[in-house]
């Protein structure tokens, strides 16, 4: 069964949302998708590939940009379970991944207005992928968090 959002072969799973937007959602505690050596974090606390961050026990309100690709419906799952975060995924609302994570568990979402330009992991804002962007909340702080945001886009209260 194929739940990937992206299919491309030439496309980056590091994607590093800009610094600006993440802070307009307040603090977290956790990202656990963080990247090696990362130009900037968006928690105070981050796992890394090398700490796997899907084994580990999630804390608090956790901020996620994951892999984009093949397994990303895993660190969704995680997110739904732990009940308290934001992710910021492809807005792919057809595939199996939005509708087994997003439409029956999220609280809401905000599909952004035009495309993000993204970060590079040597932290330079290098373009835009090829499709919109949705960040999705679990967690009624974090609906809040997202009506607040001022991040121009559509906000959809799901729960």
């Amino acid at each position: 069964m194929d739940v990937t959002f992206e299919k491309s072969e030439n496309t980056t799973v590091e994607w590093l949302t800009p610094p600006a937007l993440v802070q307009k959602l307040g603090e977290f505690d956790l990202d656990p998708c963080s990247p090696v050596n990362p130009p900037f974090t968006h928690a105070k606390e981050n796992f890394t590939v090398q700490d796997n961050g899907l084994s580990k026990e999630w804390f608090g309100r956790v901020y996620m940009n994951p892999p984009y690709g093949k397994g990303m419906e895993k660190w969704l799952e995680k997110l739904k379970k732990h009940g308290n975060g934001i992710a910021l995924v492809f807005a792919r609302t057809d595939t199996k991944t939005f509708f087994y994570h997003v439409w029956e568990d999220a609280d809401a979402l905000l599909f952004v207005k035009g495309r993000i330009k993204f970060f590079n992991i040597e932290g330079k804002q290098v373009g835009t992928p090829g499709s919109p962007s949705v960040f999705i909340a679990y967690g009624k702080t974090n609906v809040i968090a997202l009506k607040n945001s001022g991040i121009e886009g559509k906000l959809i209260i799901l729960k």
